[in-house]
């Protein structure tokens, strides 16, 4: 009798630990669809519409995000550009409120982006084109170097002959693939709550290289975590990211100074990539991390020196002159 008091008493803590889960993901996840509903703009382009938000005063930086972004993650990479800019950061074809259209290939996604610097009055901008957005915003460099007054590449998903950029194939990865690949809201938030360091891998971190970071690099984590979610709205956005195949770029005709930064450890593998795309960009400067994986943890102030530096070095004039053989440089 008394073993059956206490396996109802566990079966009932059990329910009320589950009830009480299941009502703070509801309330947590109220509130994130609260903030991405509300915090950008439509804008009406000759592409049609695509979904906006700015930050800042200065000169205008489009920002385009990664993949499971939109907005919201392109305005958080946006801080790595530091003061003294106006961040332009869309959502790029499926994610959040721009839809797909019948053509989403990259290059149509950079004329998209064309498109929503004609709606803003914005003539010129410095692209920055993070992981999955750096296709878009190679094409932007290719299709319209009148718009871009320098291109950076941030852990940049390009093309390379033999080894390209991929998830992550530990079991720990392809699990989470599956939950993202399935807009399981309720099981991504979960596996956040009780297997961190597998999300962490899967986002192309080392676990360990974010188990030992400071608090601050800790909170970036969570908040490019929190810029995925919700997954179901953005999950259209991750289809189009998966469907595409990258061919070679003419690299050879851009003609706008170029920063390039990769990771030696990031788990996307993007490094290969990166080294062949500066390879041939006339005059485009890599910059290696030895360590931070794909999200670049505990080096944002470093990435946040070197685009400042490279912005520096950049003039007008300079953009349309025969530069220098590129450059790698490891720190």
């Amino acid at each position: 009798m008394r073993l059956r008091n206490v396996a109802g008493i566990l079966s009932a803590a059990a329910s009320a630990a589950t009830l009480y889960t299941y009502a703070r993901y509801r309330t947590e996840m109220r509130d994130i669809r609260a903030a991405v509903d509300n915090g950008g703009r439509i804008a009406r382009t000759d592409a049609g519409p695509i979904e906006y938000a700015e930050s800042g005063e200065g000169d205008p930086a489009l920002v385009i995000h990664g993949a499971g972004g939109g907005y919201d993650q392109g305005l958080l990479l946006g801080q790595d550009l530091g003061s003294g800019f106006r961040v332009i950061a869309p959502s790029r074809f499926g994610y959040l409120k721009t839809p797909v259209p019948q053509d989403s290939s990259p290059a149509a996604q950079a004329d998209a982006h064309s498109a929503l610097l004609d709606a803003l009055s914005v003539d010129r901008a410095v692209v920055v084109g993070a992981s999955a957005g750096g296709p878009s915003a190679i094409e932007l460099a290719l299709r319209h170097p009148e718009r871009v007054t320098a291109l950076i590449l941030l852990v940049p998903r390009t093309y390379h002959p033999t080894d390209s950029a991929r998830a992550d194939e530990s079991a720990q990865s392809q699990i989470v693939l599956k939950v993202i690949e399935s807009s399981a809201d309720f099981l991504f938030w979960l596996a956040v709550r009780v297997s961190r360091a597998s999300v962490v891998r899967f986002l192309g971190v080392p676990p360990e290289v974010e188990a030992s970071a400071s608090d601050e690099d800790r909170a970036y984590v969570d908040a490019v975590i929190r810029s995925i979610q919700p997954l179901s709205s953005r999950v259209r956005g991750i289809a189009v990211d998966s469907s595409i195949e990258l061919s070679p770029w003419p690299l050879g005709e851009i003609r706008v100074p170029t920063l390039i930064v990769s990771a030696e450890d990031d788990l996307f593998h993007t490094l290969s990539g990166a080294r062949f795309t500066a390879q041939h960009i006339r005059g485009a400067e890599l910059r290696v991390l030895e360590n931070g994986g794909h999200l670049m943890v505990g080096h944002r102030q470093r990435v946040r020196r070197w685009i400042t530096d490279f912005l520096r070095g950049q003039t007008a004039e300079r953009s349309v002159q025969p530069q220098a053989e590129s450059a790698e440089q490891v720190a």
